[in-house]
């Protein structure tokens, strides 16, 4: 097996029917749950926009996640690197999804406000310009079609 290729498996169980399946659009709910070995099970659904719940995880909040987890460990693997000492790290990320006439949609862009703590505040220079390499070396951002943008926010 090639040591530089790596498989991820996550199951989905759909929990949403209510007796009478995908009858109609209104007819179902969208509750699922998102599994994986060894791991808490996490509550999806839809949007409430498509009929989801607000009280669990949907697809668009679980890409964004996993686009500011993934920016979040490049950043402390290049921190490391560059000997800058992080001592708090919090990021608000935000996207934006466009629907086309014929019910499909993309995101057009996700943009990510890191908010880094620093040890040594002198290193601030050197802290922000470390999203750019950060952004080079993420694996899901690489993955995306559309643009990701990294805002540094002061603390």
């Amino acid at each position: 097996m090639d040591p530089n290729l790596h498989q991820y498996r996550v199951d989905v169980e759909w929990t949403g029917n209510h007796g009478t399946g995908t009858t109609g659009h209104r007819d179902y709910g969208r509750e699922h749950f998102l599994r994986a070995t060894g791991l808490p099970d996490l509550p999806g659904t839809a949007d409430p926009t498509f009929h989801g719940d607000s009280d669990r995880w949907n697809p668009e909040q679980l890409l964004l996640g996993a686009l500011a987890q993934c920016h979040m460990l490049s950043y402390f693997h290049v921190a490391v690197k560059y000997g800058l000492h992080v001592t708090g790290y919090t990021d608000s990320a935000a996207g934006t999804l466009r629907l086309n006439r014929d019910g499909s949609g993309e995101f057009t862009e996700a943009l990510l406000s890191p908010r880094v703590v620093l040890a040594d505040e002198s290193q601030r220079g050197l802290a922000d310009s470390l999203h750019e390499r950060a952004h080079q070396l993420c694996f899901i951002a690489r993955s995306v079609n559309f643009p990701v943008l990294n805002r540094p926010v002061a603390p």
